[in-house]
């Protein structure tokens, strides 16, 4: 299995500290963003970091990591959402499967093995505000029915955390341009879903870190569900 992260965001919600470093650099407890993502993350043979936003940085420090021995970057040369990030990565893609998860998020250790286990699936985690959040709705066999952006319903319910396995077909997937002028990676998963189970699977642990205060607030998290 392969992996993606995808890191070529602005980081304009974390500003002014992503002036001078890319968001997935932004240290928490001493370490890079990115480094808990990549040390977290299941036995894999080969990693590709989606970069754009001070791409420099992001490849000095995957020159210096020491938790995968194979990696390379690919620019996403104008950023157009999440589908497109991933289907910039086409080429650099050689195993059946790939794992692609969100650059600005922690996952726990063991929920990203056990979406790993799967042949296609997504990481959900139950939020109290789904108005806040895409929401993954579930069949009675716990497989992907369909995923609603910021649904108008109470909580709570499972929201979407931004990290998928797929199989090799994704690929194959031919993503429309959403409302919003993007390609989004939602949309590759509601696809494949029609054609094969897409297994939900619920987080124990998650921690993004989007915004100035939810970095702030992870100084102080307690970690040890992130790091093996």
């Amino acid at each position: 299995m392969d992996a993606i992260i995808l890191a070529a965001g602005l980081g304009t919600r974390l500003r002014p500290y992503t002036e001078t470093t890319p968001k997935p650099l932004l240290p928490v407890q001493g370490r890079p963003i990115l480094d808990w993502i990549i040390a977290a993350l299941p036995p894999i043979d080969r990693l590709v970091i989606v970069v754009n936003y001070l791409a420099e940085q992001i490849e000095a420090y995957l020159a210096g990591q020491t938790h995968v021995q194979h990696w390379s970057t690919v620019l996403q040369t104008v950023p157009r959402g999440t589908g497109d990030a991933l289907m910039c990565c086409r080429q650099e893609i050689q195993a059946d499967r790939v794992l692609v998860l969100n650059g600005d998020d922690l996952y726990g250790v063991a929920d990203l093995a056990q979406l790993a286990s799967q042949p296609a699936g997504l990481l959900t985690h139950w939020v109290d505000d789904p108005r806040k959040f895409g929401v993954a709705f579930r069949r009675s066999d716990g497989t992907l029915d369909k995923l609603v952006e910021k649904p108008d319903i109470a909580g709570p319910a499972l929201a979407n955390i931004g990290a998928y396995v797929f199989p090799r077909q994704v690929f194959e997937v031919t993503l429309p341009l959403s409302p919003r002028g993007e390609y989004e990676i939602t949309d590759a998963v509601s696809s494949l879903a029609q054609r094969m189970p897409f297994s939900v699977i619920e987080a124990q642990h998650w921690l993004p870190i989007g915004t100035v205060e939810a970095w702030q607030s992870a100084q102080g998290a307690d970690l040890r569900p992130f790091t093996p």
